[in-house]
């Protein structure tokens, strides 16, 4: 078969872009009749859409919906032990259960995902469009992570994190720009930059690499930094910031 063009993706992994479920739960909502794509049921996880021109629907509710003049874009410090989805079967505390009432009305979506156990940076939209630039690899902003490591970190490790490495599972990854910075009672931290959207990354380059991670913080996703923002706290967007990372994705 011919390769999808390059502005489509599957559409388990949109309906988890847009923060509906993990993958894994967007396969059965598609096995379970739904979710529809341009008000036809959807017979596959694996059908490529186009969220720039193709509608979504999960239980009757289109997703990814295009910018309007009411959109809101939200930086929230993602604190550990929270998932990054609207809801969760397993009854664990969500980003969205982080935000007030007026606000989750609004039906704001995570923009790509912070593990369970990861904190910091995580943007929050009602902007489908914006969504979909800011997760799609065509558009890929750098991310900055500021990782802390048990112990001192061997240079060799610094020196193949910054030279590209391919995971055990095949992943190849591009270099990363790493940067040590003042070590702390017995740790190190390491300042990371990513320029692609490989799953667990970070943490996957530190366990083949011996290193064991205490802490791993976002604090920039292109143009917005994390700040002051304490963990559990949120913010609107400044228009300049809105204005800086639709510019940077194209939009």
């Amino acid at each position: 078969m011919p390769d999808a063009p390059s502005d489509t993706l599957r559409l388990n992994k949109f309906i988890a872009q847009c923060g509906v479920a993990s993958r894994r739960g967007a396969d059965e909502m598609v096995f379970a009749g739904r979710v529809t794509v341009n008000g036809a049921t959807a017979d596959s996880p694996g059908l490529q859409v186009d969220p720039a021109r193709d509608e979504v629907a999960v239980d009757g509710k289109v997703i990814g919906q295009k910018a309007s003049a009411g959109d809101l874009t939200l930086l929230l410090h993602k604190p550990v032990e929270t998932v990054t989805t609207a809801s969760d079967p397993q009854g664990r505390k969500t980003v969205l259960d982080l935000l007030p009432p007026e606000i989750r009305k609004k039906r704001p979506f995570p923009v790509g995902r912070l593990d369970f156990f990861s904190e910091g940076l995580l943007l929050l939209t009602t902007d489908g469009d914006l969504c979909y630039r800011l997760t799609h690899p065509k558009y890929h902003l750098p991310k900055v992570y500021v990782v802390t490591i048990r112990g001192s970190v061997p240079q060799k490790a610094v020196q193949t994190m910054r030279q590209g490495m391919t995971l055990r599972e095949g992943d190849r990854l591009a270099p990363a720009k790493v940067r040590l910075l003042k070590p702390i009672a017995g740790t190190q931290q390491l300042e990371i930059t990513l320029i692609q959207g490989v799953n667990r990354q970070i943490r996957r380059m530190c366990e083949e690499l011996g290193l064991t991670i205490l802490r791993l913080r976002r604090v920039r996703q292109g143009p917005v930094a994390l700040g002051d923002l304490k963990p559990g706290a949120w913010r609107e967007l400044t228009s300049e910031e809105t204005a800086a990372l639709k510019r940077d994705v194209g939009l």
